[in-house]
């Protein structure tokens, strides 16, 4: 297949990249400051909110299918506007949109979200994601909106670096103890966004990992694997801050699950394996 992954640079971009040039795939991805490391890969500079860019790079390319991985936290125009121009861009060419979501969508009101449930973000990134949804289910009705978790890899991902961070003192901050996800492995995301590009589902999907952790958790299990002194890291309520969003959002992923064949391990057993 031609592949063309928006936002490849990235934790997760660079996962599919390697995934795709793995399988053989012909596959091209977007940057914007600097290019991906993975061999194999057509690096392109890119900035998805500039819409006329946009545009010319996916009708030159023509790709069957586009996996949409590029957002930023604080910038609406990246995560929201962007969406909306890739999403654009793809209907002017045909072909399979993929379009990574964020269980920030949610307010975390509800104990467990299934993939029916109607986002209620409280959060000004929850509402750029959520309104991306939208954007793209609109221009793109048979495209697949997959919402995830907390992405954990073998060490590179953001929460193991801050993890890494606390145990040895270079920063300061808490894990909070009620702040409670459904992590997932970096290589099982990126191997269930390709199995859901090559089929034919549409609509929303949830591709979380099986287990329900609190970051504290999750700090202790990313500790004891790495060999980090746990008794180190800070705990403490997000309850008692002021920081936006949801305190905890879990994820049901079961209608998902039944349609793939990789299966979304739980944070307790892939950390628990070690580094692959």
């Amino acid at each position: 297949m031609r592949i063309l992954i928006v936002g490849g640079s990235g934790f997760l971009g660079g996962e599919l990249a390697r995934q795709c040039s793995a399988a053989e795939h012909e596959v091209a991805g977007t940057y914007l400051t600097r290019p991906g490391e993975t061999a194999g890969v057509d690096w392109l500079p890119l900035d998805v909110r500039r819409r006329e860019e946009v545009g010319a790079l996916i009708g030159a390319l023509r790709p069957e299918v586009v996996v949409n991985a590029a957002f930023r936290q604080t910038d609406w125009a990246t995560t929201a506007v962007g969406a909306a121009n890739v999403a654009l861009a793809v209907s002017a060419v045909g072909g399979r949109l993929v379009h990574v979501s964020s269980d920030a969508v949610f307010s975390g009101a509800a104990i467990r979200y299934d993939e029916t449930c109607v986002p209620d973000p409280i959060s000004p990134y929850g509402a750029a994601k959520a309104a991306a949804e939208t954007a793209v289910d609109a221009i793109v009705p048979n495209s697949a909106v997959v919402r995830t978790s907390l992405i954990i890899g073998d060490g590179g991902s953001p929460h193991e670096e801050l993890v890494r961070q606390l145990a040895d003192g270079t920063v300061r901050g808490r894990l909070f103890t009620d702040d409670v996800r459904c992590p997932v492995h970096v290589v099982d995301l990126a191997a269930a966004l390709l199995e859901l590009a090559a089929s034919g589902y549409r609509g929303v999907h949830h591709v979380a990992g099986a287990d329900e952790v609190s970051r504290y958790e999750l700090g202790l299990l990313i500790a004891r694997r790495d060999g980090l002194d746990a008794d180190r890291l800070p705990s403490g309520l997000r309850a008692e801050t002021d920081l936006p969003g949801p305190i905890g959002v879990r994820l049901r992923c079961d209608m998902t699950q039944g349609r793939l064949r990789t299966r979304l391990r739980g944070a307790r057993e892939f950390l628990a394996a070690g580094r692959r």
